[in-house]
């Protein structure tokens, strides 16, 4: 496996844990270098903070500029504040529930496309390199990309809270991904909401944020596209 872990997660996780809990003493937190050290992952009604504090560390690793922190509140189990910050090329994507997203303050819309053949799509390759995983990943990718059924084009950016974000201000025009985690798509999730966006699950049903499988896009034909041509994955949940 390729999943590093550096010192800059665990000390931007601590600063905004310590920070939040100055302000939210009676708050929950989910924060993914705390899952890693054991604490489980438990999401319940009580206001819970879900962070990812370096979302893209082999990016930032190599100083590929798609890193991202994530921070979601989620009341009552749904999210209600997201917040996703690209730092390197300073771009904040912000959502309220029921106030539209934002980035940098100005507010972002989907894109709106319906036809695969238009579309930009954004996967990732994950960090297993399990031959079962890689070759489902490479087989779902070559559903979109081929002589009979072509998306426009694909990408992969490296960091599920700016894939998200991406397609909420139109750059992309959806996103699907099967072994996320919760503190991953938790913030993005809420950006692509309120940008006019539609969440699922990779079967097509409601997205469950504990599932560890995600797909957003501009439209719901164009999600339901996608969900004819994936091969699903079940995975442990958060």
């Amino acid at each position: 496996a390729v999943d590093l872990v550096t010192e800059t997660d665990q000390k931007v996780e601590k600063m905004i844990i310590s920070t939040l809990r100055e302000k939210f003493p009676t708050h929950v937190f989910i924060g993914e270098e705390s899952a890693a050290a054991g604490e489980k992952v438990v999401l319940t009604d009580n206001p819970t903070w879900i962070i990812d504090p370096v979302d893209g560390t082999t990016n930032f690793v190599h100083g590929f500029p798609f890193v991202a922190v994530s921070i979601a509140l989620s009341v009552n189990k749904e999210v209600v504040v997201g917040v996703v910050y690209n730092a390197i090329l300073d771009q904040m994507f912000t959502g309220r529930l029921g106030k539209g997203a934002f980035m940098n303050g100005k507010p972002i819309r989907v894109s709106g496309q319906e036809d695969l053949s238009q579309s930009l799509l954004i996967s990732e390759f994950g960090s297993s390199r399990d031959k079962e995983k890689m070759d489902l990943v490479f087989s779902n990718l070559g559903s979109f990309l081929n002589e009979k059924n072509s998306a426009h084009g694909v990408r992969s950016m490296g960091s599920a809270a700016l894939n998200m974000s991406h397609v909420a201000c139109g750059g992309g025009d959806a996103y699907f991904e099967f072994g996320i985690h919760c503190w991953d798509v938790a913030a993005g999730y809420l950006v692509v909401k309120e940008a006019g966006g539609v969440i699922l699950d990779t079967a097509g049903g409601p997205f469950d944020m504990m599932s560890r499988r995600v797909l957003c896009a501009s439209s719901e034909k164009l999600a339901r596209t996608i969900v004819e041509g994936l091969t699903q994955m079940d995975l442990p949940r958060d």
